[in-house]
């Protein structure tokens, strides 16, 4: 019960502070003053007279003359009787706090409804484990409240590795609600309002206390992420396409539905981390699927998905830096985009060779450029497209293309070498274009094609 309190021995002076609650002060607030409360050598007593009788205490910030700021600047209550019964009852009804914490998290929350019967179990331990916590922290608000951590500490790590971020907040927010509908019964009678606060103080110390280690967790996770990545675009670069690679990217979030396509191209600047999430974010906002390759000054993009691929490559190009963007041809699974990697690799290579190459540029259309540079698959594919199918053409096709090109490109010159109309020079120049794709009057794919019959011969002598 609190104790009656002592009235002054002289009435105080108009205008000074309310009288004082007869507990003591703690030698901490007494010994150690703070910004706000001056010192004894600085504070001006208020005029009235000179007697023995106690002085009244000036409130602090608004506070009541029991109640000061710590030094971390929370609210401390001083241990008078009215705090002393409350912390007895708090003390005795913790186990009625616990079950009808128990009854909240049952009757407001599905997914605890949705939990197995033990994590349940370690649910409730969990938030007695807080209620706990609180009681011993309301015993001395001048420590720090117990983190996440201590209160999980309880719960095995599947557990905690179970609950989210929101799940946690609300189970606190079950937790002092529960508190705060029994802080009438539970408190001293003119004790209620200091309760209530010391809840919501508590509480708000551990909900920034969770979010404090769901953010380190996800800071870790996200450095976890990036290596994980990173290797991952290494393998795809070297060709090393097996089951792990496909676990590995499937832990990435990649789908793996629809078609894949390679983005390579360079940066203006060494990316810091700021610059590489923004990158990240925006390549995850262009497809479903993308992995990002970060390698000195060279950026690779990888994208998949069921939209246009070109059209999202398209919107990433103010994300490279100034010089040339190439595209790898588009594929169907990581085999072939591990293909895509490697010739769009190539053609920034050889890029250079063709100073009038547009941004971005197919990989495709630097075929005699990647020739040039060593480029296995470039030449296999150049005769392939170009050279096989007019060997096996009619009409005399790869004759006529001969003598076209050997004449500059002229068709009344390689009308007369063919002995034929010019205008049979023309006919025969489309259905060369229709055969390979490439069209000989336009200047640059004539000297695709003249690659084409080069390396052709050199690949079929004899033909």
């Amino acid at each position: 019960m609190p104790q009656p309190r002592r009235t002054s021995a002289a009435p105080a002076p108009e205008g000074a502070a309310p009288a004082p609650s007869p507990a003591a002060p703690s030698p901490a607030e007494s010994s150690a003053p703070t910004a706000a409360t001056p010192t004894a050598a600085t504070a001006t007593p208020p005029e009235g007279p000179a007697d023995d009788a106690p002085r009244a205490a000036a409130p602090v910030d608004g506070l009541s003359p029991a109640r000061t700021r710590t030094r971390a600047g929370r609210i401390a209550t001083a241990p008078d009787a009215s705090n002393g019964e409350t912390l007895r009852r708090v003390r005795e009804g913790s186990g009625v706090l616990a079950a009808a914490a128990m009854r909240r998290l049952d009757e407001d929350l599905d997914w605890y409804r949705a939990l197995p019967a033990d994590d349940r179990s370690w649910v409730g331990l969990v938030a007695q484990a807080g209620i706990t916590a609180f009681v011993t922290w309301f015993a001395d608000p001048s420590r720090p409240p117990h983190g996440v951590g201590e209160i999980f500490a309880t719960a095995p790590p599947e557990l905690t590795r179970s609950i989210s971020l929101q799940h946690t907040l609300q189970l606190v927010r079950v937790v002092v609600d529960v508190v705060e509908s029994h802080s009438d019964r539970l408190a001293a009678p003119g004790g209620e309002r200091d309760l209530l606060e010391a809840v919501l103080r508590y509480s708000r110390e551990v909900a920034f206390s969770a979010a404090e280690v769901y953010a380190r967790a996800a800071e870790v996770r996200g450095a976890w992420d990036a290596r994980l990545e990173a290797l991952v675009v290494d393998a795809l670069l070297r060709g090393d396409v097996d089951d792990s690679l496909r676990s590995r990217v499937a832990a990435l979030g990649w789908s793996g539905r629809g078609s894949t396509l390679v983005v390579v191209g360079t940066t203006a600047s060494p990316l810091d981390d700021v610059r590489t999430s923004d990158l990240r974010r925006a390549t995850r906002r262009a497809a479903d699927d993308a992995l990002v390759g970060i390698q000195g000054d060279r950026l690779v993009v990888f994208l998949g998905g069921t939209g246009d691929l070109r059209e999202a490559a398209a919107s990433l190009l103010p994300r490279f830096g100034p010089g040339p963007v190439v595209l790898g041809p588009t594929g169907e699974d990581l085999a072939d985009a591990a293909r895509s990697a490697r010739a769009a690799l190539a053609g920034l290579a050889a890029i250079s060779a063709w100073p009038q190459a547009p941004r971005p540029v197919l990989a495709d259309d630097l075929l005699p450029e990647r020739v040039l540079v060593g480029d296995a698959s470039a030449r296999a594919l150049l005769v392939e497209q170009a050279y096989v199918p007019l060997l096996a053409s009619t009409g005399s096709l790869l004759e006529t293309l001969t003598a076209y090109l050997a004449a500059g490109r002229s068709l009344e010159a390689a009308a007369r070498t063919l002995y034929v109309h010019p205008n049979t020079v023309r006919y025969r120049l489309r259905r060369v274009a229709e055969v390979t794709g490439w069209d000989p009057l336009d200047p640059r794919e004539a000297y695709v094609l003249q690659q084409a019959l080069a390396v052709g011969r050199l690949d079929h002598p004899g033909t």
